[in-house]
């Protein structure tokens, strides 16, 4: 009841026009920066923060419009990786999947309103567990060390190898290159240069944007110019911009599983988004992909890492708020912008500062109903950028690519590897090696390094603390059966089938 309680105050803070009129601006902005190729929502709350102090607005005001801005980039960036193949951010990597080959089927449309709507029970759902749960959440997070995160992202990669169904050699490979270009660049406990080549430009290692846009944006228009005529494998869109009662059904349980399990993942601070929905992706293919669908255009692949990334999203409010714990990159710059207000987060936070907290929970649903209202209408909008031709498109993405990269560093050499990286994907993809692996692989790789070093360093180098407690030792079953159980299914289908009367 005093959870109720304090709820019914948070929505009164949240519905005062300014705070309504602050979030809806926050959900529009962060529509448009989640569908920016490369920015994604640590760049938009960052550009937004200094903008929200100078402007004096209160201390839950500006959480508010921060929070709207960072579950509109989740949803916004789904939009490029639907319809053009390049993700937004890491979180929509798997949306692209199943989205894209959607969009080239002419089903644009669909894709994008299910995973909007996705994106709705997902963030709902967390919220609601934000309600409920955060406390327990909390101390449950605590539990999770750095054994625990590092066997957290083997488990991560050994779903990987479900996203090729039968050529998990292939996702491992391109797994495996993904983790190589992680340790690109300066040791931060060494101080040792790493894979540099003597290069100043890769001190710093390779940004995310010039990867994910090389590797998915330069290589998909090297597959486009393929095509002798313009028009040849252009992608269209059908008359029908919203899915229908069949489709929502289809998805329903995937979604609301992906949904808990989303925000299951995002309780855990820096696991996020990327984690959660690789996980739900290979969890709902094993579940629910009896027709080998997956991967071909399947609704159902559009929707679980929708839901889960959006849940994971708001779920990551839980151990900031709680714990004063950032649960994201995001949420660590909505920390930094607590702090000009001279608030820390942490427990006593719910009851020093009720308004700021039920405020913010009760924005969260807010903010989701008006990105419902704000995208479902705008499907058809975002689609007409399947009517431009190849000739104009693939000279617009390409420009608007550069200017992405460039903006990293401002340096030519960005660019240049941009263009290397597309190039070598282009020979991958021809060969068959799927790029998501590859992605998750080095956006992976430094957070399962640094977990590695921490783990060992408090065990003296002792490797046996990586399975010492309960959680370790669940997670590293749970990842040989992911990568054993496929296997072993695949043998006994094809003895089943070389046996006359079994098949």
């Amino acid at each position: 009841m005093d959870v109720l309680q304090h709820l019914m105050d948070g929505f009164s803070v949240a519905l005062s026009p300014t705070n309504l009129l602050i979030a809806a601006f926050g959900c529009f902005i962060g529509t448009i920066v989640g569908l920016l190729p490369g920015l994604g929502p640590i760049n938009g709350v960052a550009i937004l923060m200094p903008l929200a102090f100078a402007m004096k607005l209160p201390a839950e005001t500006s959480l508010i419009l921060l929070a709207a801005v960072y579950i509109g980039c989740e949803y916004g960036g789904r939009i490029s990786s639907i319809l053009l193949n390049v993700p937004g951010d890491a979180g929509a990597i798997m949306t692209a999947l199943d989205g894209y080959p959607m969009a080239r089927k002419g089903l644009g449309g669909v894709a994008l309103s299910i995973s909007a709507w996705s994106s709705f029970v997902g963030s709902v759902v967390a919220t609601l567990g934000i309600v409920l749960f955060a406390p327990l959440l909390a101390g449950w997070a605590l539990s999770f060390g750095p054994a625990e995160y590092f066997a957290l992202m083997c488990f991560a990669f050994a779903c990987i190898a479900g996203l090729m169904g039968d050529a998990p050699v292939k996702a491992g490979l391109a797994a495996i290159i993904g983790l190589s270009m992680s340790c690109i660049g300066l040791d931060s406990n060494s101080g040792v240069y790493r894979f540099t080549g003597g290069d100043v430009h890769l001190s710093d290692g390779i940004q995310f944007v010039v990867v994910v846009i090389g590797v998915f944006s330069i290589s998909e228009l090297l597959l486009m110019l393929q095509a002798h005529h313009s028009n040849t494998g252009m992608v269209t869109q059908t008359g029908r911009m919203l899915f229908n009662l069949k489709e929502l059904a289809q998805t329903g349980w995937g979604t609301l599983r992906s949904s808990v399990v989303g925000f299951a993942v995002g309780v855990l601070p820096g696991a996020g988004a990327t984690i959660a929905s690789a996980m739900t992706y290979s969890m709902e293919k094993r579940l629910t992909d009896t027709e080998g669908t997956f991967g071909t255009g399947d609704i159902r692949g559009v929707a679980a890492p929708e839901a889960a990334n959006n849940a994971a999203a708001t779920g990551s409010f839980v151990p900031m708020l709680t714990l004063g714990v950032p649960g994201s990159g995001t949420t660590a710059v909505m920390v930094g912008a607590l702090s000009l207000y001279n608030i820390t987060p942490g427990p006593a936070l719910f009851t020093q500062q009720p308004d700021l907290v039920w405020g913010l929970i009760a924005s969260l649903f807010i903010a989701n109903v008006i990105l419902l209202v704000l995208n479902i209408p705008l499907v058809g909008v975002f689609t007409k950028v399947l009517s431009v031709p190849n000739w104009l498109l693939v000279p617009g993405i390409v420009a608007v690519s550069s200017v992405g990269v460039y903006a990293v560093h401002a340096t030519t050499f960005d660019l240049v590897l941009m263009t290397a990286l597309g190039c070598g994907a282009y020979l991958l993809r021809k060969q068959g090696i799927p790029m998501a692996p590859l992605i998750l692989g080095f956006v992976l790789g430094d957070m399962m390094e640094q977990n590695l070093r921490r783990a060992l360093s408090i065990s003296n180098g002792d490797a046996t603390i990586l399975v010492q407690s309960p959680i370790t030792i669940g997670l590293w079953t749970a990842a040989a059966l992911m990568l054993v159980v496929p296997t072993v299914l695949r043998v006994w289908a094809g003895r089943r089938r070389a046996v006359p009367g079994l098949a």
